[in-house]
């Protein structure tokens, strides 16, 4: 008969010393865990160290631009009545604006009629065009688009033919405001500027006459309709200003054109002339900067945490005697002390232009100095962005921050190649994890074999001496 469970024929304790055997044999795991959580702890240091890396490459690189020290800025002595952008190229200059009226739409409002009655059956013929109404009468040049026609049936109340008039799209847009008096048909200009002005002829069917109080047309019926009443409409108009003595006119409240690379933008008519200046922009250049600074005392702040030995807790960073991430650091710090080379003029260092490194390695910025500095943009562009071709060392000092880190982060650089190394190092754990785990199954499945084989026959040999006990018995009695 089989035995069933381990240890019934021995008597012996079979689990527990094959538990014990294996544990034994699995302890070199707890070394290789150990390592594991090492080598990954290393690996995300290193994958964090090339995220910052690649952010203090973005910001060398921003500084070797040239867009990044050409920039211009205007300022307005007056932002609320004018304000500017710069659009493009554009040069230091000042000027003067003063702004003598706002563009606007062309509106009309008609004569009250009642709530959601008929007004009468025709078409409608809306022209855009330009008024020229200063001088009466007013006289009107149409536009090059084709007049819109809008057909209203006798049934149609002032809602449905605004309804019209907004489906045709032809430039003007309607609506209907009530008060008192009943209901009031509105149109206007979709656009501002004098040329977007309109006109509305009317068409009455002789059957069902009213039409023809929602004409405007001052020139061919003065009387007539909506123009009737002088106070219910507004012409359209174009901003008026003057630079520096100079009128110029827009549609809108804009001037993308009439300062080279820059965008006007006029909110009010002002009474006293604006003055616009236009410099180089030292914001911009001064943010450049000091992201540079940032970005440099973010990789540092990294390798210095993760390389260091703290002797009160007796903890040493998980980088500390990495020879790269040390010798990685002590290069980053010989670059912010170096020179940008005979090339550069003025500002040779750092330093000189209020940059320093204060203990531990992190860069300070001393605001004041750097403010003096950017008061002369080209001594500060040769500072970071000379080329290196045209100096004796390595070029500008973000052209030298830019070289170095882009061979660190290259496809063969640097963290790539230590990532590699890492990942190989974590394969090889692993395997030499499996291999542990495979040498105790086969152990395990070795001694319960052989357990399994010391209870059979102990269990063979307690039969035979049951067997044996009982014969004896049996001629002892034969024998009494």
């Amino acid at each position: 008969m089989a035995i069933s469970s381990a240890g019934i024929g021995s008597g012996l304790d079979v689990n527990s010393i094959v538990s014990q055997m294996v544990a034994l044999e699995k302890r070199p795991l707890t070394q290789l865990q150990t390592q594991a959580a090492t080598i990954q702890t290393r690996l995300s240091a290193y994958s964090q160290m090339k995220s910052l890396m690649s952010t203090l490459s973005d910001a060398a690189a921003k500084l070797t631009r040239d867009g990044s020290w050409n920039g211009m800025s205007v300022t307005s002595s007056n932002s609320a009545a004018v304000s500017a952008t710069v659009s493009g190229i554009a040069s230091a200059t000042s000027f003067g604006i003063s702004v003598q009226q706002m563009a606007r739409a062309q509106s009309v409002a008609s004569a009250p009629v009642v709530k959601d009655a008929p007004v009468g059956a025709g078409t409608l013929t809306i022209q855009l065009g330009t008024w020229l109404h200063t001088t009466p009468p007013a006289s009107f040049t149409p536009g090059t688009d084709s007049p819109l026609e809008v057909t209203v049936d006798a049934n149609d109340s002032l809602t449905t033919i605004a309804a019209k008039i907004n489906d045709s799209n032809g430039g003007v847009t309607a609506t209907v405001m009530r008060d008192a008096t009943g209901e009031r048909l509105l149109v206007r200009s979709a656009k501002t500027g004098e040329a977007s002005g309109f006109r509305i002829q009317v068409a009455e069917d002789g059957g069902s006459p009213g039409l023809a109080a929602l004409t405007f047309d001052p020139q061919n019926a003065p009387g007539v309709g909506m123009a009737a009443n002088s106070t219910q409409f507004s012409y359209a108009q174009n901003t008026l200003a003057k630079i520096n003595g100079i009128d110029i006119s827009s549609t809108d409240n804009t001037f993308a054109d009439t300062i080279p690379g820059l965008k006007l933008t006029v909110s009010q008519v002002s009474t006293e002339e604006v003055k616009m200046t236009v410099g180089t922009d030292a914001v911009a250049m001064k943010k450049n900067i000091q992201d540079f600074v940032t970005a440099y005392n973010a990789v540092n702040d990294l390798l210095s945490a993760s390389t260091k030995y703290d002797a009160e807790t007796k903890t040493a960073g998980v980088l500390q005697g990495d020879n790269t991430a040390v010798g990685l650091q002590g290069a980053l710090r010989t670059l912010t002390m170096g020179s940008a080379g005979a090339g550069a003029g003025v500002f040779q260092r750092l330093a000189d232009v209020g940059i320093s490194m204060e203990r531990g390695g992190k860069l300070a910025v001393d605001s004041t100095k750097l403010d003096a500095s950017l008061k002369d943009p080209v001594a500060l562009k040769a500072l970071f962005a000379t080329p290196a071709a045209s100096t004796g060392g390595g070029g500008g000092i973000a052209v030298q921050f830019k070289s170095f880190t882009s061979q660190l982060l290259a496809l063969d650089g640097l963290m790539n190649n230590k990532a590699d190394a890492l990942n190989s190092a974590v394969k090889r754990n692993v395997s030499e994890q499996d291999k542990v785990n495979d040498r105790a199954a086969v152990v395990e499945k070795r001694l319960r074999a052989q357990y399994t084989a010391l209870d059979a026959k102990m269990g063979s040999l307690s039969a035979l001496n049951n067997y044996i006990s009982a014969q004896v018995s049996q001629w002892n009695k034969g024998n009494g």
